[in-house]
């Protein structure tokens, strides 16, 4: 199948919350070096200056554990730096039906089809807005974690500084998930359980210190046809409407994709 025959019949949209139930960091740039100021700030959205989730680095963290699931081999690719390790399959036919290949892509000199999902910014609920706001935070939003390294020979201890955004904040989120056959259908599966991977995993750095623990929560799985964008059909509910966990999900699979 060429990429010049595809034809795009659906777009499904995964709506819902992202939890944080411990600390979430995620980097951004130290824009200035005074002294006193922070060691580790966290990606921040420069027009209201409030934290987000880049979609680049839930779609990469969804991407990676998919990989490590299927014991898939690695390739270096050398963006960098740093260099990045990815699986990318070199054989046409291969990646077609390869689930991490077709949903998540391979780099522009290697496609040979596109891209299936996309991963949206996260932004802060209206909600957790007025809640951080209203707790008072060392920073806007923020609070900031004192941590010490300490040297293992000496015991000399290096404190440092890291802001992250604190637990109970939650941001809407939104992943779109391109249809173009029934391989693809059948794929959609793959995405759930990536998702529910990342609960038992970690979402940005610091990880195995206890940050980044979330969960997904109040999602709706929706599909919209070509025939909805040429105004001639609405939007489509898919399962049973709404759905607390990523669990319920994968167990309604099922009938999620008996109504495509």
């Amino acid at each position: 199948m060429s990429e010049e025959k595809l034809r795009l019949l659906s777009k499904i949209v995964i709506k819902g919350k992202i939890l944080c139930v411990t600390g979430l960091r995620i980097g951004g740039p130290r824009v200035g070096l005074e002294i006193g100021g922070l060691d580790n700030p966290v990606v921040r959205d420069p027009v209201t200056n409030q934290p987000y989730i880049p979609g680049s680095s839930l779609k990469g963290k969804l991407r990676s554990l998919l990989e490590k699931s299927l014991g898939l081999d690695l390739t270096t690719v050398v963006r960098g730096p740093p260099k990045i390790r990815i699986h990318i399959c070199h054989d046409e036919e291969k990646s077609k039906k390869c689930a991490v290949c077709r949903i998540f892509g391979v780099p522009a000199e290697k496609a040979v089809m596109p891209t299936r999902i996309i991963v949206r910014d996260a932004t802060l609920t209206e909600d957790s807005i007025k809640m951080l706001e209203a707790a008072e935070t060392d920073l806007p939003f923020t609070e900031v974690k004192w941590e010490n390294v300490l040297d293992r020979i000496t015991s000399a201890a290096s404190p440092r500084q890291t802001e992250r955004i604190p637990a109970g904040a939650e941001f809407d989120f939104e992943i779109v998930y391109n249809i173009y056959d029934d391989v693809d259908k059948d794929y959609l599966r793959y995405v759930f359980e990536a998702m529910k991977l990342l609960e038992d995993d970690y979402l940005g750095s610091s990880g195995t210190r206890g940050y980044g623990k979330i969960v997904f929560k109040d999602m709706k799985v929706l599909e919209r046809t070509v025939e909805y964008y040429k105004g001639k059909e609405q939007e489509k509910v898919l399962g049973k409407g709404s759905y607390d966990s990523v669990k319920d999900l994968i167990d309604d699979f099922a009938k999620i994709r008996e109504m495509l």
